[in-house]
């Protein structure tokens, strides 16, 4: 603390014109004994014209960099320290403190989604699940500095920052680029020639550091994953408990419908400049853990929060914090962007043909293949933890059809829900094996069961393509039709 008789010790907020109405000027009086949620400093030992204080701080204080000067006063007068960037303190969000929002019980999962600084990070398909290790590093020499520049760069006001909400939504808008020039430039063009391949990253401490020395110069290039990655490593370094999800099957609804919607024309053929919801593969997001006292009562614990650039929120390329337990009741109403994630995990797939007069008809709805395996690290072992009974409740329960049809009264498209005619043939497609091998291959089995007692003919039309893992095609193979009689009671294969 420096050579100094007392009276008071002053905060200064690294930021322009700090203001005390704002938080972000702090006023540190001396007291006898320290009192808890609020500034205070006491002196622990006076020896030799030197004192050592220990400063009390409220569990709401605005994180971030604060420089720190003393004001004295003594016989020769009042005099205030010059600002020693040396001496600058860094706040952050404390989860061991039980009143901070942040506050995590145990001690186990501070361990793993605080300080724990390696990580698993899933992708792959539900059936064919794979891991790659991360390095979050956000104990790593700059990554902190790096961290609070973000938080600088986002241009958003410092009084806001003791929120944990608004924090992470700031860090959601400025991991990615599109709109604020962040962190990292998403590319899925397959043409990384200008930067790095999204494939080749394994850490998030080369791309914050590149960041940072660079100015606010984005890093090339990103997929969800890598976002997913640095999002870890900055929320855990500025102490809010933090983990990397991925969601299989998990979809991009573009039109708040809450649904993936596919429109066929009158001859059952795809309209592809209306068929904007696509199905990834996988995509990778996170949760946070926080209270939320801005919502109702049992909607704190884990958010989702998302730093791929899909849909803006508010404006802004963010997404979240998005209460789990809304989401798992369907309650898209409350904020933040709950809608999109509850389409991410557990929307419906609604086929629409189109009509002579041009109108839509609703001709298929499917329920089950939305939101599998939902996966992160587990705690304390490099074992992987399916977290999906935490997003929805067992498919095809009342639940969760209960909590489809809360979510669909907030849709775009709410009348797409009308129960939909009753079918008595299914249709299912499976690949042989274990699935299609680079260079190898592919067979795919189309299995079609009719439950009823009467024969079935059905008009069978298939379209074979490549797509990337976002959903999105790439190319046509193969397009076919036939009528196909299914016997009653029975199955057919056509391969």
């Amino acid at each position: 603390w420096g050579k100094f008789q007392y009276f008071s010790c002053k905060l200064n907020f690294s930021r322009p014109l700090p203001s005390v109405s704002k938080e972000t000027h702090v006023l540190i009086p001396l007291v006898e004994e320290l009192e808890d949620n609020r500034w205070e400093a006491a002196v622990v030992t006076n020896k030799d014209k030197k004192l050592k204080l220990s400063v009390n701080s409220p569990p709401t204080a605005v994180i971030g960099r604060y420089q720190l000067t003393v004001e004295t006063s003594c016989a020769n007068g009042p005099a205030t320290s010059k600002h020693d960037p040396a001496n600058d303190i860094y706040m952050l969000f404390n989860p061991w403190c039980e009143d901070d929002v942040v506050f995590m019980d145990s001690e186990d999962e501070r361990k793993e989604y605080i300080l724990n600084d390696v990580g698993r990070i899933y992708y792959g398909t539900q059936d064919q699940i794979g891991v790659r290790t991360w390095n979050y590093g956000q104990f790593d020499n700059g990554i902190l500095a790096a961290c609070l520049f973000i938080l600088e760069k986002s241009g958003t006001p410092p009084s806001g920052w003791g929120e944990p909400v608004n924090v992470v939504r700031i860090i959601s808008a400025m991991i990615n680029s599109p709109d604020d020039h962040g962190v990292l430039e998403g590319n899925w063009s397959g043409d990384y020639s200008n930067g790095t391949s999204p494939t080749a990253w394994s850490s998030s401490v080369q791309i914050l550091k590149e960041y940072y020395e660079n100015k606010g110069t984005p890093v090339k290039y990103g997929q969800c994953w890598v976002f997913a990655g640095i999002f870890t490593t900055v929320l855990r370094c500025l102490g809010i408990p933090s983990r990397t999800v991925t969601n299989f099957n998990s979809v991009h609804d573009t039109d708040v419908s809450l649904t993936v919607d596919v429109y066929l024309d009158e001859n059952l053929e795809s309209i592809d400049n209306l068929n904007t919801d696509s199905v990834w593969n996988f995509h990778v997001w996170n949760d946070c853990w926080m209270a939320r006292p801005d919502l109702p009562p049992g909607n704190g614990g884990w958010q989702a929060v998302d730093a791929t650039p899909q849909e803006t929120s508010q404006g802004t390329y963010c997404c979240g914090p998005a209460s789990l337990a809304a989401v798992r009741n369907g309650q898209v109403y409350l904020k933040h962007d709950c809608p999109f994630v509850f389409a991410e995990v557990n929307s419906d797939k609604i086929y629409w043909q189109r009509n002579v007069n041009g109108t839509f008809s609703q001709i298929h709805s499917e329920k089950k293949i939305v939101g599998h395996c939902i996966s992160t690290k587990a705690v304390g072992s490099d074992e992987r933890s399916d977290i999906t009974n935490l997003y929805k409740y067992p498919e095809g329960t009342e639940e969760e059809r209960i909590a489809v049809e809360t979510a669909c009264h907030y849709g775009s498209k709410s009348y797409a829900y009308s129960p939909p005619t009753a079918e008595d043939v299914s249709i299912e497609v499976t690949v042989d094996g274990e699935g299609p091998k680079m260079g190898e291959d592919g067979k795919l089995t189309i299995t079609l069961r009719n439950s009823s007692s009467q024969q079935r003919t059905v008009d069978l039309h298939s379209q074979t393509t490549v797509m990337y893992y976002t959903g999105v095609c790439k190319a046509t193979i193969k397009t076919d039709s036939a009528d196909v009689t299914v016997p009653p009671n029975a199955g057919k294969w056509v391969i």
